[in-house]
């Protein structure tokens, strides 16, 4: 049986977590005959009576054992950890246990381009879609970001790209996932306060190469030793970029004013660097990622170029948002690693960065050295604060702040008169805010907030 013949018609299953892949992956179950119940630990979701009229079972404020004892398949969203006692139960019981991503791939007639790595797969991700698109293929977005993959079945056709940004929380749930191009695009300790070391961390970004064949393609950033450590473990066909035209192995860089591809038949220059509107050596990284894949899927140069037309990034990836008495403030809330923050860091002069929130792992002294070279001072935030003191306080300045308007406060005074204030946590956001998302809008109203009440002149 092959995975587009997979049924679950008339099957008990359990998805685990209600938030939007887990819903996703219910709704789909349900249009494909399963009898389906949605659990989660929180006593209220979302379209809580609209999941009932679409004939999902509903089971909030906890997990009940009898439920996975119960099922005959569970689906687990991306945040929830195969470690869940409930789940390990019932793996050891014979239960299968698929990540929505695994389950929603096995029904896409369409073809998959995945995308992960530590850092950049959003802004790498965005732009492979903008590129084949205009290419004038059929594209579809999501994952990780964006739409679930779940939410794409309906609408796949055989000549549809799903270029899906995968985490190594919905990597290390599959099985059968089989990309036509799986690209991984750095490797750094990071999210250790969900895999138990960065042994394990490492082994669920690999998933993404391991059902590749010899008629699959791997793209890796030749300038990560990790990473091409990482993809060496697949049987795909490897293309490597750059962006120093020297590293080896390099097929696709930047040089010369271009972003170029070099084959048989000598170099061909791809994209104009001019074309290129983000700031910082790692989102060039990203975009000379994005125009090796998306030409491997199909587009030209001229393509890739119209795609970075208006292209200024992603909200809250080193994104600017005013510039007040001097002093430029800098939002880079999805800089949620210490290698992120790093490379954020080294984008700027005079840089006052805001670090901190719940430690996931890696170690904040990486750090020294950027803010050695860039930094100013340090505004730490969060649970971590004595973290960062402890880690950076022999190399700048660290004050501590108690909340975010207190550190955009103290970070607009540090970085005056002509400093940048970088949100650039290195830290997740759940010790304080909803997520990321919310961490980075909240920064953005302080400053405005700081505007109002100092009267100072805040550009755009």
């Amino acid at each position: 049986m092959t995975t587009r013949d997979f049924s679950v018609r008339g099957q008990r299953v359990l998805v685990v977590g209600a938030a939007r892949s887990g819903v996703a992956a219910a709704l789909l179950l349900v249009r494909r005959g399963a009898v389906v119940t949605l659990t989660d630990r929180k006593e209220a979701i979302r379209d809580a009576d609209a999941l009932r009229e679409a004939g999902i079972a509903l089971e909030l404020g906890g997990h009940r054992a009898e439920s996975f004892e119960r099922a005959e398949l569970v689906v687990t969203s991306p945040g929830v950890p195969l470690e869940l006692p409930e789940v390990a139960r019932a793996r050891a019981a014979g239960v299968p246990v698929v990540g929505e991503l695994e389950l929603a791939s096995r029904w896409l007639p369409g073809t998959i381009v995945a995308i992960t790595g530590t850092k950049g797969k959003s802004t790498t991700t965005t732009l492979v879609g903008r590129m084949l698109e205009a290419a004038g293929r059929r594209v579809r977005v999501g994952g990780n970001i964006g739409v679930p993959l779940s939410a794409q079945v309906d609408d796949s056709t055989a000549d549809t790209v799903h270029v899906v940004e995968a985490s190594s929380f919905q990597l290390e749930a599959t099985d059968t996932f089989h990309p036509w191009i799986a690209a991984l695009l750095n490797f750094s300790a990071d999210h250790l306060d969900r895999h138990p070391d960065v042994e394990s961390y490492a082994r669920a970004k690999a998933r993404i190469f391991a059902n590749q064949g010899p008629g699959d393609w791997a793209v890796v950033n030749a300038e990560s030793a990790e990473a091409v450590a990482i993809a060496g473990q697949g049987r795909a066909r490897q293309v490597r970029y750059a962006v120093d035209p020297a590293t080896p192995g390099a097929s696709v860089f930047a040089d010369r004013g271009f972003i170029w591809q070099r084959t048989s038949e000598g170099e061909v220059p791809l994209v104009p660097l001019s074309a290129v509107k983000l700031s910082g050596r790692h989102l060039l990284s990203n975009v000379v990622a994005a125009t090796a894949i998306a030409t491997l899927a199909g587009a030209d140069g001229a393509a890739a170029t119209r795609a970075l037309d208006g292209f200024t990034g992603l909200e809250h990836v080193m994104e600017p948002v005013a510039t007040m008495g001097g002093v430029r403030f800098v939002n880079d809330s999805k800089a949620t690693n210490v290698d992120a923050a790093g490379r954020s860091i080294e984008s700027f002069d005079d840089v006052v960065a805001i670090v901190g929130g719940k430690f996931k792992g890696g170690d904040l002294g990486d750090l020294a050295a950027p803010l050695a070279a860039h930094g100013r001072a340090v505004v730490a935030i969060g649970e971590a604060r004595p973290l960062v003191r402890e880690a950076l306080g022999a190399t700048v300045p660290v004050v501590e702040a108690e909340s975010l308007g207190e550190a955009v406060r103290r970070g607009w005074e540090l970085a005056r008169p002509d400093g940048v204030v970088l949100l650039a946590p290195a830290c997740s956001s759940f010790d304080m805010f909803a997520d990321y998302a919310d961490r980075g809008r909240q920064f953005k109203e302080e400053v405005r907030r700081l505007a109002r009440e100092t009267g100072a002149t805040g550009e755009q």
